[in-house]
């Protein structure tokens, strides 16, 4: 691959030594074969059918095509230089049916994948859970019922006895918010409007967390590292007025505090337990549960995109209220850069949040940015080049936040782009392109774009630093 002289070279302070450099994707985003060799249908299969779910009816049918496009993939990844790779495991292509019976040829898929990393000197970084629960689990609850919790720890240890003497890296979920709050309130899958039964989803979905801290744990030494990873986007108030400032403090404690307090305090802020009063009794708390929820993880990963600010704005009755309503809006701050999704480009808040988090959690593990990255309106020109200049730009600055915070002190030890490829943006379809490559969906084609390039020159440059 030949990297063009016009792409801005890297400028960026030194990272350190052991930095772990990389990349991200999930299981439904990139991986296609929906119904092949035995992989059962997950709650976003179902929810893609729903008519008006998904921006032009877009499916992970075929996504990128990533499962038979493996190696053509890894070669990818070694051509970018990174040293670690971040990608999910599907539940239903391991367990179709969520329980009970193994499907060998799911497990064997994930098998050769590991093995392929490992050849080409990359390291695997494995979540367990991104977002798509078995269908036939929803059918009977999912995570709204306490038992989704145990189920899910069944399925990390077959997982584990699979995998586990060669994976260094272990992430239990992502974004728990997303999973729960979104996806029981309506605008994820399974698509439902519930008041407290979204919040005992976020609740089962910790719990389940914490339990398969637990299987891992029980393997010893053939173990790797566990974590979690979560997404903060922190929210300031829209103006100084009282109404603001208290719906500002609602939303920042959902979207920063429920799952970091939660897992790294072993209790749920107080502000919006009380809030919640109205739609929820927490019965679905019980003794021992967040001290299982809070036990020591060897690393956090933290997700970072956005932040926001929030005005006030009247809440429905207790009645027909859902767990995200907060009596308050968000919005970009006022002048903000935004990307090609409307979020605010806000460097300056990733190093803030960074700081927070080791100020905040006494004892803080050592963190890994397991997705930060953009989208914009990428697109092949004449000469057959992505030139995607927003995005070089953008990774710079962000980068060079992570920089200003581990001089600060913060023990920031890896990054991962998101995403290694365009692929299926959920609720978005394809219309959203995050990839350091280009995908062309009706084919599957990949084509680097100058953002991979541009990367690769990071990494390697980051490399011969540490090797002087």
């Amino acid at each position: 691959m030949n990297q063009s002289r016009d792409i801005p070279e890297p400028d960026l302070p030194a990272f350190p030594p052991e930095f772990l450099w990389g990349t991200a994707t999930a299981a439904y985003q990139i991986e296609g074969a929906a119904r092949e060799d035995g992989r059962g249908p997950s709650i976003w299969d179902t929810y893609c059918r729903k008519p008006g779910a998904v921006l032009h009816g877009d499916t992970g049918d075929i996504a990128c095509d990533h499962y038979h496009r493996m190696e053509e993939d890894l070669d990818l990844l070694a051509g970018l230089g990174v040293g670690g790779y971040r990608f999910s495991i599907a539940w239903p292509r391991v367990i179709p049916q969520g329980r009970g019976a193994v499907n060998q040829r799911g497990l064997d898929f994930y098998r050769r994948l590991v093995d392929g990393l490992l050849a080409r000197g990359i390291a695997p970084m494995v979540t367990l859970y991104h977002w798509d629960l078995p269908q036939p689990l929803q059918d009977q609850g999912g995570w709204q019922e306490r038992d989704c919790a145990m189920w899910f720890a069944d399925y990390a240890s077959v997982v584990f006895d699979a995998l586990a003497d060669r994976v260094p890296y272990w992430i239990t979920l992502n974004e728990p918010i997303g999973a729960s709050f979104y996806a029981y309130a309506g605008s994820h899958a399974p698509g439902l409007r519930l008041g407290g039964g979204a919040i005992a989803a976020a609740h089962h979905l910790l719990l389940g967390h914490g339990e398969t801290v637990a299987a891992l744990r029980a393997l010893g030494r053939a173990a790797g590292r566990i974590g979690i990873t979560l997404n903060f986007g922190p929210t300031s108030p829209a103006t100084q007025e009282p109404g603001d400032i208290a719906a500002a403090a609602r939303a920042d404690a959902l979207a920063t505090r429920w799952f970091s307090d939660a897992v790294l305090d072993g209790a749920y802020p107080k502000l919006l337990t009380d809030f919640y009063e109205p739609i929820c009794d927490f019965t679905f708390v019980r003794d021992g549960d967040m001290a299982r929820i809070s036990t020591p993880l060897d690393f956090l990963g933290v997700n970072y995109y956005k932040s926001w600010v929030a005005r006030a704005c009247e809440l429905p009755p207790p009645g027909e209220r859902r767990a995200t309503d907060l009596g308050a809006v968000t919005e970009p701050p006022p002048g903000a850069e935004l990307t090609g999704f409307g979020w605010a480009v806000c460097p300056d808040g990733f190093r803030d949040t960074l700081l927070w988090l080791r100020e905040k959690y006494p004892g803080l593990p050592p963190l890994y940015v397991t997705e930060n990255g953009c989208c914009y309106e990428d697109y092949v020109d004449p000469t057959g080049r992505v030139r995607d200049a927003e995005r070089i730009s953008f990774l710079q600055r962000y980068l060079r936040a992570a920089a200003a915070a581990i001089e600060a002190g913060v023990d920031l030890r890896g990054y991962f782009c998101w995403s290694l490829l365009d692929n299926f943006e959920w609720t978005a379809g394809y219309s959203k392109r995050f990839g350091l490559v280009w995908v062309d969906y009706p084919t599957g084609e990949r084509l680097p774009k100058d953002s991979y390039h541009w990367y690769r020159r990071v990494i390697a440059a980051q490399t011969l630093r540490c090797e002087r």
